[in-house]
């Protein structure tokens, strides 16, 4: 009796003992590294940390409130009204209200190649009504995405938002972020967030092994890498499109030209070779896992045809810009550039050329996961300010066959993203969108 008693005893401690390690801690500073910036739209992680937008989206893309607690539409879609949230404030501690987000959206729209849905936006009340020329069905879905953030400026001109981290400064090369004790939504479990952007990859992955970082970025062609470092790893769904796009200008203004180089791209080779097998290839603008109809978009290569396009006709040396100049954007555009002269095309890669190359490959990311907004926003990624026409999956592929009829869009890859983790993190998820979650996160050595 006396040692089934012992045992039972020493069972309930270490159970008792088990708990206490898991159960999140309040406190601690999460350091995280980016190559990024840390304020850039849409995936800013700081954005994500220091504003809220006004809807957020669960896993499968339906709107939830957020800083408005409901919504309701008018006029078929023409007219939308949201009621904000009560007792809301921002970080300097003046309230959120109507007029503030208002003021927000209207500062948002009048950004430098920003295109908001509706036409105008304003305060009623406890409410902010949005009114659109086009019935806009998707709006609560497309209020989540970053962009949309709410913000205001204190009279210093810093930045102010209502999110679970408020700003504390930039100091030693990191952006520090102080956790918000009144924030609606809860005080998050870290005391601070150290951002440090712009960060090496090989930098990153070496300060995350010797205990300088919590948190690190794995690109896709890096994954099978830390996957054999035997590294903690979260890794999203397909977030980021690998897309060539074509200027319609000068030698590519046909059509035909910019078909016979959408032929002649090789998926494959990127897909196995440079990001080793990561992500989906495509010729969508939407993921399979969103969209559901990717695979009916062709992805095929035919050389063949590409230069029964092309013809005899001659081109100057096309130039090709990589952003990001990663080292495999780099070696993806040196690919594609070889595929292109296959078909008789003569490409020169260069990553100064900036947006008046003919040629353009871009990592796009993905905002949204709701359909319909998921496809408004990739158009508007891509300067196609065409209006999505319904709702419905056949409506959507229609709206983006047409999108891509031009040729000046070619989708190429879908790329998830990664992230290593340190051993004292605990309880870290990523957000639809493949972005940490960092409020919800705690350290195991907090006090």
């Amino acid at each position: 009796m006396l040692r089934r008693f012992a045992i039972s005893a020493l069972l309930v401690c270490v159970a008792v003992a088990a708990q206490a390690r898991t159960r999140p801690a309040y406190g601690g500073t999460l350091r995280v590294e980016t190559e990024g910036d840390a304020w850039q739209v849409p995936d800013g992680l700081a954005r994500r940390l220091v504003l809220d937008a006004l809807t957020t989206q669960d896993d499968a893309g339906a709107a939830r409130p957020r800083l408005a607690t409901q919504w309701k539409a008018e006029n078929a879609g023409h007219r939308w009204e949201f009621a904000i949230r009560e007792g809301v404030r921002f970080h300097d501690g003046s309230p959120l209200t109507a007029e503030a987000v208002a003021a927000s959206l209207q500062q948002t729209c009048s950004a430098a190649g920003v295109v908001c849905p509706w036409s105008g936006v304003r305060a009623v009340g406890e409410s902010v009504v949005f009114t659109a020329e086009s019935a806009v069905p998707d709006l609560p879905e497309l209020l989540a995405e970053t962009e949309f953030a709410i913000a205001r400026q204190d009279a210093s001109g810093a930045l102010e938002g209502t999110g679970p981290f408020r700003v504390g400064g930039f100091a030693n090369g990191a952006l520090h972020l102080v956790a918000n004790d009144d924030c609606w939504q809860g005080r998050p479990f870290v005391d601070a967030v150290d951002v440090y952007p712009h960060r090496a990859i090989r930098d990153q992955w070496l300060d995350l092994s010797v205990g300088r970082a919590d948190v690190v970025e794995v690109p896709a062609e890096m994954l099978r890498a830390a996957e054999q470092q035997h590294l903690n790893l979260l890794v999203s769904q397909p977030a980021d499109l690998l897309a060539l796009t074509i200027a319609p200008q000068g030698a590519l203004a046909n059509v035909a030209m910019r078909e016979a180089i959408a032929l002649a791209v090789d998926r494959g080779a990127l897909y196995n070779v440079i990001f080793q097998k990561q992500g989906e290839v495509t010729a969508s603008l939407l993921p399979e896992d969103i969209s559901g109809f990717s695979f009916l978009f062709p992805a095929g290569r035919d050389v063949d045809r590409a230069r029964a396009l092309r013809g005899g006709a001659s081109t100057t040396t096309l130039g090709l810009s990589v952003s990001g100049g990663s080292p495999a954007m780099n070696l993806a555009a040196a690919r594609l550039a070889l595929n292109l002269h296959e078909a008789g095309f003569a490409v020169q890669v260069a990553a100064g050329l900036g947006a008046g190359a003919p040629l353009a490959l871009r990592c796009v990311h993905l905002d949204s996961v709701a359909p319909r907004a998921a496809l408004d926003e990739m158009l508007a990624s891509f300067g196609q300010n065409s209006s999505v026409t319904g709702t419905e999956p056949a409506a959507l592929w229609r709206s983006e066959q047409a999108a891509l009829a031009s040729e000046t869009v070619i989708p190429l890859l879908w790329l998830p993203r990664g992230w290593a983790v340190g051993e004292r993190v605990r309880d870290l998820q990523l957000a639809p969108d493949g972005l940490p979650q960092f409020a919800d996160a705690s350290l195991e050595t907090a006090r």
